[in-house]
């Protein structure tokens, strides 16, 4: 997404090896009003060292070697109150999203902003968007927030949105695929429409090393959106702690006053959330050696943000 000017000046050689945080910075905690966020705070104390300890002993064993670009592709910038915030869908991505709409005067309340405005409108740019000095100024000077959800919920909770209820891309691009793969004797109705796929088929796609389709960001490692081990995140939400976290968040950042997170789902606000007992049900469907491959592939994610084994 660079220009052609800046590319011939910068050939993409110039990008390769590893962006290497700044020490983490203490959050400025100036603008925080009242004592009711001490234990959010002490939380987010403890998730930010933890994960720094984390990536201490991860990266002196293993180097990342990943482009700067695709290392911040999935960063939104809010440039007037210097927020980075990296996406990780199924965390309360589209109601954060909401709120960097409002925080950069694209929108009044974040209770009005439809889920396709969220999500197809071009009002936010991504922080791969700017050049390189812009890249490396906002990642030094912004305040960085990610927020993340234990694995499996997140799992479950990708795989109900998208193939549970019609979806006009997930359908046809990954439900046609994964039953011609791998279900036997599929009739033609579900191998034209690619609907109806079964979560012990959609498992056995994700933990496929030839996958008949590629990842997707809904069901992508945390580890490999946002680089956790690579950039230095100032905050570390949880969609588990997600309204008192985004309004501590919302506070250090000097948000305005009156803008609290939306408690409401954004999109099929009649299900039930998915829970720890909504992903037991779907577990049951899975046997022991998947389960534990589950696992194995979301590893990082619960290291690093310190989610108890399942």
């Amino acid at each position: 997404q660079l220009s052609d000017q800046q590319t011939s000046e910068s050939p993409l050689s110039r990008f390769r090896g590893v962006y290497l945080p700044p020490a983490l910075h203490s959050l400025n905690k100036t603008l925080v009003k009242g004592d009711k966020w001490k234990d959010v705070d002490s939380t987010q104390e403890k998730r930010r060292s933890f994960l720094r300890d984390f990536c201490k002993k991860y990266n002196s064993r293993k180097k990342l070697q990943t482009h700067l670009l695709h290392l911040v592709s999935r960063i939104y910038v809010e440039d007037r109150h210097k927020v980075l915030y990296c996406e990780v869908p199924k965390a309360g991505c589209s109601n954060w999203k909401r709120i960097l709409m409002v925080l950069n005067g694209l929108a009044t309340s974040a209770h009005n902003i439809s889920h396709d405005d969220v999500h197809y409108g071009k009002h936010l740019r991504k922080l791969d968007s700017y050049d390189l000095k812009g890249i490396y100024t906002r990642l030094n000077t912004y305040t960085k927030t990610v927020f993340v959800r234990d694995p499996m919920e997140r799992l479950v909770s990708a795989f109900r949105d998208k193939f549970e209820h019609p979806n006009s891309y997930y359908h046809p691009v990954f439900g046609k695929a994964i039953i011609k793969k791998y279900r036997r004797n599929a009739n033609e109705e579900a191998l034209k429409t690619g609907s109806g796929v079964k979560f012990k088929e959609f498992i056995q796609y994700l933990l496929d090393s030839h996958r008949p389709v590629g990842m997707d960001i809904h069901w992508e490692q945390v580890s490999k959106l946002c680089y956790p081990c690579l950039i230095n995140y100032d905050f570390i939400g949880k969609f588990e702690t997600l309204e008192d976290d985004a309004n501590y968040f919302l506070q250090l950042v000097g948000a305005p006053a009156e803008l609290k997170f939306p408690k409401f789902k954004d999109r099929h606000s009649s299900d039930e959330r998915t829970s720890a007992e909504v992903v037991k049900q779907y577990l049951k469907e899975l046997s022991k050696e998947e389960r534990q491959l589950i696992y194995d592939f979301y590893y990082l994610d619960y290291l690093m943000f310190n989610y108890t084994t399942p």
